[in-house]
């Protein structure tokens, strides 16, 4: 999948960065381009991270079966959970289920977490189970969010309807 008009239209437009590096996840060889990124992110490091929490606890491609909270690359191709390709189809990115990519390109958790500043959103009611994991789970490759809170940059932007099923709503 390829989130490049969605952060183009909602983030780059709104904010007016000075550089905005995409990650060209429809490249021709993504290899090179994981290998590229990764050039860019070791040359040029992040200063603002903004990422949201996938209804399986995912952040960014880091589905719970391929998240490693270790790892040493920092752009990697991953095998997209069922569960995240469907939230694809339901916000509207694809009209189907098999229109959806089975692979993505995807900066790893070491990746996101060593930006100057994360802001992570998890609004609505679909998220209410990842945000209940993130914040009163362990912290575990089964919600790969749950890292945040190990992170002291990070900051965690929910609602109500997220946080409704949290013990002390």
């Amino acid at each position: 999948a390829c989130f490049r008009r969605y952060m183009r239209e909602r983030v780059e437009s709104q904010v007016n960065p000075k550089v905005f590096h995409y990650l060209g996840g429809d490249a021709p060889e993504p290899i090179a381009e994981c290998e590229r990124y990764e050039a860019l992110l070791k040359s040029q490091p992040i200063d603002l991270c903004c990422m949201g929490v996938g209804e399986n606890g995912h952040i960014a491609f880091n589905d719970p079966p391929v998240a490693n909270f270790e790892d040493e690359r920092l752009v990697k191709i991953v095998e997209l959970d069922v569960a995240c390709r469907m939230q694809q189809v339901n916000e509207g990115h694809f009209p189907d289920l098999e229109a959806v990519p089975k692979y993505a390109l995807t900066l790893t958790v070491p990746a996101l977490c060593s930006a100057k500043k994360v802001i992570c959103v998890a609004p609505e009611t679909r998220k209410s189970k990842p945000v209940k994991a993130l914040i009163e789970g362990q912290v575990s490759t089964d919600c790969p969010a749950s890292f945040l809170r190990t992170q002291p940059q990070a900051t965690l932007y929910v609602d109500t309807d997220s946080t409704s099923l949290l013990e002390n709503h």
